[in-house]
């Protein structure tokens, strides 16, 4: 019979594959059929829509997770804020980056650069700082998109000291 797991693996493939529309049509068909999602298939829808730039189906499945009461993670999450940073939600980013912080999970690189990256779009350089200072206290080792990242976001702010 099929299962979630079979469903994690289909919904992995399309995300892959670059199928989103795929992806989501898998996930319609777990409700009918009754099988329940996990975090897993909530990664996999995610990353399949954000990997094609339907933010808003990404955002949209992000919203459900806590209604079906399912736990999110760092994919999850930085998923989740690499959506924001192509959307230009920096809000939102910034809000799961501490979110990650106070529930225990790991910040990391991605997801740090990411959140850095959305505030230099939207000239938010103090909050790409903080996220920065966050990374160091975190002990998250930064790479060279984290670094330009910030410098970008430093620069476009006016902060050169």
């Amino acid at each position: 019979s099929v299962d979630v797991i079979s469903f994690d693996a289909a919904i992995s493939a399309c995300e892959k594959g670059g199928k989103w529309d795929k992806a989501m049509h898998s996930f319609g068909v777990m409700s009918q059929i009754e099988v329940v999602p996990n975090t897993i298939t909530f990664n996999a829808s995610i990353s399949a829509c954000e990997k094609t730039c339907h933010w808003t189906e990404a955002l949209l499945l992000f919203a459900v997770m806590p209604l079906k009461k399912v736990e999110l993670d760092t994919i999850t999450c930085s998923a989740v804020i690499s959506t924001c940073e192509e959307s230009g939600d920096w809000e939102t980013a910034v809000r799961l980056c501490t979110v990650m912080t106070q529930s225990g999970m790991e910040l990391d690189v991605i997801a740090c650069s990411a959140a850095i990256s959305a505030c230099e779009k939207a000239g938010e350089w103090e909050r790409a700082l903080e996220i920065f200072s966050a990374m160091a206290k975190s002990e998250v080792e930064s790479n060279r998109i984290t670094f330009n990242a910030v410098i970008s976001a430093c620069e476009k702010g006016g902060e050169w000291e």
